[in-house]
């Protein structure tokens, strides 16, 4: 089945989705094989720890977290960016409120279906 989102994606005109615990997102664009979303946090929001067969490429786009990744801790701000291997453990903690933009390959087909109860993949 071929999915897929607009063309454009203003996120002015879109509400943010409450995923709980501090997050909620906006997808800003997929296909079959790639998926682009902005995540908002409040200051101390935790993805908790999980792991995943997609590809993740994040984007720091404001505020301060510190990410968990294969057991290597560090602190990404505003600007930097993380990649995240297929299946490797990861995790973030929200040290000052801020976006994140992550890109998964493939597309995060949990997220449209409503398989997950948060972001970070936590199963219903």
């Amino acid at each position: 089945m071929k999915r897929f989102s607009e063309k454009f994606i203003l996120t002015q005109e879109m509400e943010w989705e409450e995923l709980g615990g501090g997050v909620s997102r906006k997808f800003l664009g997929y296909d079959n094989q790639i998926m682009m979303v902005q995540v908002k946090f409040e200051k101390g929001a935790e993805g908790s720890p999980h792991d995943h067969f997609h590809t993740q490429a994040t984007y720091c786009a404001a505020g301060k977290f510190e990410f968990t990744i294969d057991g290597e801790k560090k602190i990404v701000e505003a600007g930097d960016g993380v990649y995240i291997e297929p299946n490797l453990v990861h995790g973030a903690l929200c040290l000052e409120a801020g976006i994140l933009i992550d890109v998964f390959s493939p597309v995060r087909e949990d997220f449209l279906t409503g398989d997950t109860v948060n972001y970070f993949g936590d199963k219903k």
